[in-house]
């Protein structure tokens, strides 16, 4: 018989004063409750309770057994309160990573989450690779590209299409381009994780796909890296909309091939666990998808 079960049994009958009242109270046949108490006593070879026709009472063995199966349930109660208050309301330490060139993304995220849940404390871990969630312990990694493992869970948070720029040095030093196809003798500086690897992908103003393959002196994983060339007019920067919005609207970088759009991509959430998600993870990344909606300019205001 299931041994909690039977404490329970056990510690209901005392407090009931007899077997038919905690089988009422334990929705269970007065047979079945006789059965657990008599499955424990079998277990520790001694008789916890005195049966008469009239009532039942406790043995001395007895006695000290009820006081800490008593403990036992109040503190398996409490257990489960604690658990379920955590999968309730966001406590506890939520670990995230994500790529440096979505930190600015992340970071009003991070800090309203942090304010209207002060009983969490956020490990918000920043590289360019993609994490091991499950050997690093993360709970949650905000990135731009998909995981290698396909059991892990992929929520899109947003989408943005890049956006083709340069520095003005750039442009009167080699001229701006007209065509797609003058980016092929341009110094392209690009981002290892573009899915598309040297192959430039856009849509021209037909919605017909379009692409050329790029060249370049520099390949990073870091898209701060590549903005600071770009601006130092190293080259020509296919870059996320968001990670040079600043740049744009100052004008320290121009836009080049308005007519042709680069294809939409996705920020994602990856996480370990679909089920039994805890609250922190939950709450947080449906704060993520909010701030997305109404920020949606600050992601793909180049579209």
């Amino acid at each position: 018989m299931d041994r909690l079960t039977s404490l329970t049994a056990f510690v209901r009958v005392v407090d009931s004063g007899g077997f038919s009242a905690a089988g009422r109270k334990l929705n269970m046949s007065t047979t079945m409750v006789s059965n657990h108490v008599q499955s424990l006593e079998d277990r520790l070879g001694a008789r916890l309770l005195n049966r008469t026709t009239r009532k039942v009472s406790l043995t001395e063995v007895g006695q000290a057994y009820y006081e800490r199966c008593v403990q036992i349930l109040a503190d398996i109660e409490q257990a489960d309160e604690v658990a379920g208050a955590q999968q309730s309301v966001p406590r506890g330490t939520l670990r995230i990573f994500t790529n440096t060139h979505l930190v600015q993304f992340l970071s009003s995220t991070v800090t309203e989450f942090l304010a209207t849940y002060p009983e969490v404390k956020i490990d918000l871990m920043i590289g360019e690779r993609s994490a091991d969630l499950l050997d690093e312990n993360f709970d949650l990694a905000v990135q731009m590209i998909q995981p290698r493992d396909s059991a892990l869970i992929v929520r899109r948070i947003a989408t943005w299409r890049h956006v083709l720029c340069c520095s003005h040095d750039y442009v009167e030093a080699h001229g701006k381009p007209e065509r797609l196809d003058d980016l092929v003798a341009l110094n392209c500086v690009r981002h290892v994780n573009y899915p598309f690897g040297d192959e430039w992908h856009f849509v021209d103003r037909k919605g017909a796909p379009a692409a050329v393959k790029v060249a370049g002196n520099l390949v990073s994983n870091s898209g701060e890296t590549l903005k600071l060339a770009a601006l130092a007019g190293v080259g020509v920067f296919l870059a996320a909309g968001f990670l040079v919005r600043d740049e744009l609207e100052s004008g320290k970088l121009v836009r080049l091939l308005p007519e042709y759009r680069p294809v939409e991509l996705t920020m994602n959430a990856i996480y370990p666990h679909r089920h039994h998600l805890s609250a922190k993870v939950r709450v947080f990344i449906d704060l993520l998808v909010h701030h997305a909606t109404e920020q949606q300019k600050l992601i793909n205001p180049y579209s």
